[in-house]
């Protein structure tokens, strides 16, 4: 791999992301005690084809033409190759979500944020994220990254007390410090939290887990065959949560295609990561097809992405099904389906509850029957010790003096 630095958004010119380094930090992190099943990430350099050549010249023009429009920059970010490279989105991502570019604030330390509630969560998570750096980053500046990163994150959440932090944020978090460093994730990060991100930071799960259904909602339309085979198997929403948390950061391999995802949902609505979601599924349903109508099987196929997806195709489809079927017209299909499962959820626990009452009224009766001293009760405890005594008693009497001994009255009847 040719010049590491200038991979990533060129580390030590462009988005400054290398300060000093921690000299209280030990070489030996949480990353060597926690198993990550995720691939590394592929940073690998691509020799830029001639077509995207010719897009890296559209996107340096309007860079260099004070009149350019934001949606021309959405245009040219949602179109095919995105914004091709790192170093035209360092100035470009900024421009689409019109936040400030400049650097010259003062970021506060490590140390200062490290009294937050969250703060040992956050450097857990930063830990186990280490796959996502750069493979062969030295040392010194990985743990850089990690400073910089667990900084970004905390300060996010204290700015905005009411947002709640999200295992998978830091996924979201490290891609934005990798492109523009960290003064400007911060914005970034900023802006995105409190509209795009907003519903996935609060106290609970709920409004995340009702979005999901938008997938079974689109599926009923786009491929009636596809949703009732899923429906069927029972694979629910959870193999797309990661998707919708992290923005497929957490759930790709290659570094390229998180980047030209990145590209795609600053420039298009909040809630596109489903339409997204729902046309990788319709991708992939000759793969469904072909596994057993049950939830494992299928849920194991889709929550692994491979890394041969034609994400431009898959993004062509998913700007169709949102002019298609917008979220307002969605919103019946997915009500019904939450009610749905709302009510089987109630039936099941009904169901659970009258075998449990069941087992319960069993137990009574049994216990109606059971002689009164046999019963370990406050009143009874004497009774019990009384029969226990007597019966130890006698065995170790018949242990003593054999099968043939005799009670001294026996064997006077005897004589």
């Amino acid at each position: 791999m040719e010049n590491l630095d200038s991979e990533v958004s060129s580390l030590d010119e462009q988005t400054r992301l290398i300060n000093s380094c921690s000299d209280n930090r030990s070489e030996t992190s949480l990353e060597d005690n926690v198993v990550d099943t995720r691939s590394e990430l592929k940073f690998e350099r691509e020799a830029e084809s001639d077509a995207e050549r010719e897009k890296r010249k559209q996107i340096e023009a309007a860079i260099g033409n004070d009149f350019t429009t934001l949606k021309t920059w959405k245009d040219l970010a949602k179109s095919k190759f995105g914004l091709v490279g790192d170093d035209l989105r360092y100035t470009v991502w900024p421009l689409l979500l019109g936040v400030d570019p400049s650097t010259d604030e003062k970021i506060p330390s490590l140390e200062e944020l490290s009294a937050h509630p969250e703060y040992q969560q956050v450097v857990l998570d930063v830990n186990r994220s280490l796959k996502r750096f750069p493979p062969g980053i030295p040392y010194e500046q990985r743990v850089a990254l990690q400073d910089q990163l667990t900084v970004l994150i905390l300060r996010v959440i204290i700015e905005y007390p009411h947002l709640r932090y999200y295992q998978g944020y830091h996924d979201v978090a490290i891609t934005f410090l990798l492109v523009v460093g960290e003064a400007v994730a911060f914005r970034i990060m900023e802006k995105l939290s409190t509209e795009n991100l907003r519903e996935c930071m609060e106290p609970t799960m709920e409004k995340t887990d009702y979005r999901l259904n938008y997938i079974y909602a689109l599926l009923y339309n786009v491929d009636r065959d596809l949703h009732n085979f899923m429906d069927n198997a029972g694979v629910g929403t959870m193999f797309a949560l990661p998707w919708f948390l992290t923005w497929f950061g957490h759930s790709l391999n290659r570094y390229k295609d998180v980047v030209r995802l990145y590209d795609y949902f600053l420039a298009t609505p909040p809630l596109m990561p489903l339409y997204v979601a729902t046309s990788l599924v319709v991708s992939r349903r000759d793969e469904v097809f072909a596994e057993s109508c049950d939830m494992a099987s299928i849920h194991c196929l889709l929550s692994q992405i491979p890394d041969n997806l034609d994400f431009e195709t898959i993004l062509i489809a998913a700007e169709k099904y949102y002019k298609d079927y917008p979220p307002d017209k969605m919103e019946k299909l997915v009500k019904k389906r939450v009610d749905r499962e709302m009510a089987e959820r109630k039936r099941n626990e009904q169901m659970m509850r009258d075998r449990l009452r069941k087992q319960k009224s069993m137990w009574v009766r049994f216990n109606n029957r059971i002689p009164a001293w046999l019963v370990f009760g406050r009143r009874s405890r004497l009774g019990l010790i009384f029969t226990t005594a007597t019966v130890l008693i006698g065995y170790i009497y018949y242990v003593k003096y054999g099968v043939d001994a005799r009670m001294p009255f026996l064997s006077m009847f005897n004589t």
